[in-house]
């Protein structure tokens, strides 16, 4: 009989395809050299099976991976060269650990006969990528590549997601093996998906029946999980007004009457408030991050707690609960549901009117139908949203672009935000737009960018052109680095310490790419712009001269209570 002899890199490409991997993003170098030969044949011709998509910056790698699997729903690959390479890729690694992302990143090493001598681009990988992933694994034999590639996969994309880290050296990359496919399903003492406790569910089920008040908070674990028509059988069922965090706003239409609005530091002023009248509250795939619960001394200390979250970690880590249902919630949810009662909470769920109808006249009319002065965030946003089609895909980066976006954007399919939550990583937005092309190819990626994130990973442009992939980027130029400026105005008596910022000449930048661009000054001009950036193929610039000193309203101040959310400044 034939053996089936192969280097490890190409144990790599067989494995990657038995995971169904489709498009990698990377960028090559030396220690990944003999990886990149291997998959020169897997890119073209009959063996064709991948895309690989050559970003400028590594860190631009991870995003673009991120933003591929947010929007697909199945696993982003990076692959890299070791040292700075992969250093390079750290931020995106965090990213994704905080936002339980699930990428799978592929560095190159050095051979393990030079480990540990500070050899050339040696860096000790494994540890320094251990805090950040979910799990980290050196790769220093071939016959090691099917099994190390099919438990990353498997690691990154069950229970809570996240992202593996791959150290391949490059003694392993050349060395000959017989090929035997590997496929992890099992791994003892990982159990990423717990025994749903029925007792657990019954005594959730008794609260939500007897609540006068029930107020529900949904995380993006319902789109992590593909429960979002769990989730609106659900609260139907219990008639239960619902917030969404940042990251979970897709996973509830935002035209659903049981939709409350936006949780956090710059959310909607009703729901913010009513956590702490409600008497029961149910969160949902969210872990009560602070940006969410203002100060813990103070918060939902009225309600009784039902916490549902795939990963045990998270139950009491910030909010003490008093039911904690630890389980899928794609299987936790329906659980729930088969034992309520159907309610009708009309009279809790009116009460939110009149705080909503005061968010309304203070802060949405002025921010998105301004009659005077320079274009706002809101308005553009706003305008952006109205003309683009029901499945269009927000992509933000991070500051007052990512606040005003995801508060003004309707949110009408799930998959339908990727932005930066937990590490708040400026430059996210651009390489996650262009990893969201890719995962949802047939869907509109709108971007909004201000002029500091922009500048953060511009080379991208670069990417961008390369692969016409056609990213509309919303450039809301305020020329300062406005949610420090917006701080330091609050808090640090208007001492604006290097938040200014003097910007190049991007129409330039444009054309020196071959990107089409617009700019919009006047407000008369914005939604005639808007619909030909939406009309044209491939990407496209729209820069918009925004208001220096435009603030993201409502808010919070950190530290407060929930419920001292400020409307003005």
């Amino acid at each position: 009989m034939l053996r089936d002899r192969i280097t490890g890199s190409k144990a790599l490409m067989r494995a990657l395809k038995a995971e169904g991997v489709e498009t990698i993003f990377g960028y090559p170098g030396g220690s990944i050299m003999p990886v990149y030969d291997a998959l020169f044949d897997y890119t073209r011709g009959e063996k064709k099976c991948f895309d690989h998509i050559l970003v400028r910056h590594e860190q631009g790698a991870t995003h673009a991976a991120e933003g591929y699997a947010r929007v697909s729903g199945k696993v982003g690959v990076a692959l890299v060269t070791s040292g700075p390479g992969v250093t390079n890729t750290l931020t995106g690694i965090a990213d994704a650990m905080l936002d339980s992302t699930p990428i799978v990143v592929i560095a190159g090493q050095v051979p393990i006969s030079a480990l540990g001598t500070d050899a050339f681009q040696e860096v000790d990988l494994v540890g320094v990528a251990q805090p950040i992933s979910k799990w980290s694994y050196q790769i220093r034999h071939a016959e090691d590549v099917a099994w190390a590639v099919s438990r990353a996969f498997y690691i990154a994309r069950s229970g809570r997601p996240g992202p593996v880290v791959l150290d391949f050296a490059k003694n392993a990359q050349v060395e000959e093996i017989d090929w035997e496919p590997t496929k992890v399903t099992f791994i003892r003492s990982y159990v990423p998906y717990p025994k749903l406790d029925a007792e657990a569910v019954s005594r959730a089920a008794e609260l939500i029946n007897h609540a006068k008040k029930p107020l529900a908070l949904v995380g993006q674990g319902v789109e992590l999980g593909n429960a979002q028509s769990e989730l609106v059988k659900f609260l139907e069922k219990a008639d239960i007004p619902a917030g969404r965090t940042m990251l979970g706003l897709s996973a509830l239409p935002s035209n659903h009457p049981l939709n409350a609005g936006m949780l956090g530091m710059h959310g909607n002023y009703a729901v913010n408030l009513k956590e702490q009248e409600c008497d029961v509250l149910i969160a949902i795939g969210m872990r009560f991050s602070d940006r969410v619960t203002g100060n813990l001394k103070t918060y939902a200390k009225q309600a009784k707690v039902i916490h549902l979250d795939i990963d045990p970690s998270e139950i009491d880590k910030n909010v003490k609960t008093d039911v904690a249902i630890v389980a899928d919630c794609k299987e936790s949810l329906p659980a729930i549901t088969a034992l309520l009662e159907k309610a009708n909470h009309s009279e809790w769920r009116a009460s939110f009117k009149s705080l909503d109808e005061k968010e309304r006249t203070k802060v949405i009319e002025p921010a998105i139908h301004p009659k005077e002065g320079p274009l706002r965030m809101g308005e553009v946003v706003h305008m952006v949203s109205e003309k683009s089609a029901d499945d269009t895909i927000l992509v933000t980066d991070v500051g007052q672009n990512q606040l005003f976006a995801t508060r003004y954007f309707k949110y009408h399919h799930k998959r339908s935000i990727c932005t930066s939550g937990g590490l708040g990583t400026m430059g996210y937005g651009m390489p996650a737009a262009i990893g969201a092309t890719f995962g949802a190819p047939s869907r509109t990626v709108c971007c909004f960018m201000g002029d500091g994130g922009f500048q953060m990973c511009i080379e991208e442009l670069g990417t961008i052109m390369e692969q016409q992939a056609p990213v509309k980027m919303i450039l809301m130029n305020n020329h300062y680095l406005g949610n420090v400026r917006q701080w330091q105005d609050m808090f640090w008596m208007r001492r604006k310490s290097f938040t200014k910022m003097l910007n190049p000449n991007y129409e330039l930048i444009a054309q020196g790419y071959g990107i089409p661009y617009a700019a919009v000054t006047d407000r008369n001009d914005l939604a005639a712009a808007v619909e030909k950036m939406l009309a044209t193929d491939g990407p496209y610039i729209l820069e918009c001269a925004i208001l220096e000193e435009d603030n993201v309203l409502p808010m919070t101040p950190p530290g407060m209570n929930v419920d001292e959310m400020k409307l003005e400044i």
